[in-house]
């Protein structure tokens, strides 16, 4: 507890990814599972309320029981519930989402691309005017050499 090693393995980026995306995975399914059981369970009670029990035995919203309706609108949103946990995320998991990104960013590169071209192409730059404006240096350390009887600086300049 108080020693002074301390623990340098780290799990690099990757692996942590790895680790969330499957403790996200696992998340995702055991709250499925517990949907799947309070759905069940409410069912159940809502079976025995009506039939065993009698609660608003009379009230039958369009000829079928209410527990009827509440069990087919609950089935309903748990299915969509499973589909979307086992079945969408399958296809469409941390995999198909990078395909998609780089997809979009090749596009993107390639749009710029055509966009560069495009304007080169419109408003060339004038390369003799640019030339005559900034003549190019033999030495480009002309500026740096110091100052001797032979390499005299201008008469005109201050110091």
């Amino acid at each position: 507890m108080f020693s002074k090693k301390k623990n340098t393995s780290k799990m690099d980026a990757e692996q942590r990814e790895l680790y969330e995306n499957a403790r996200k995975r696992t998340l995702q399914k055991k709250r499925l599972f517990q949907h799947f059981i309070v759905f069940l369970g409410a069912s159940i009670l809502a079976i025995i309320l009506n039939v065993v029990i009698g609660f608003k035995e009379e009230y039958q919203p369009l000829g079928y029981d209410w527990f009827v309706w509440i069990v087919l609108i609950w089935g309903f949103i748990f299915l969509i519930h499973f589909f979307n946990v086992l079945l969408v995320n399958t296809f469409m998991g941390k995999e198909w989402q990078a395909k998609q990104i780089e997809k979009l960013v090749a596009k993107q590169k390639e749009k710029i691309a055509k966009l560069q071209q495009q304007v080169e192409k419109d408003h060339p730059l004038p390369e003799k005017e640019s030339k005559k404006n900034f003549p190019e240096s033999k030495d480009p350390n002309d500026k740096f050499k110091p100052i001797s009887p032979d390499n005299k600086p201008d008469q005109n300049y201050n110091h």
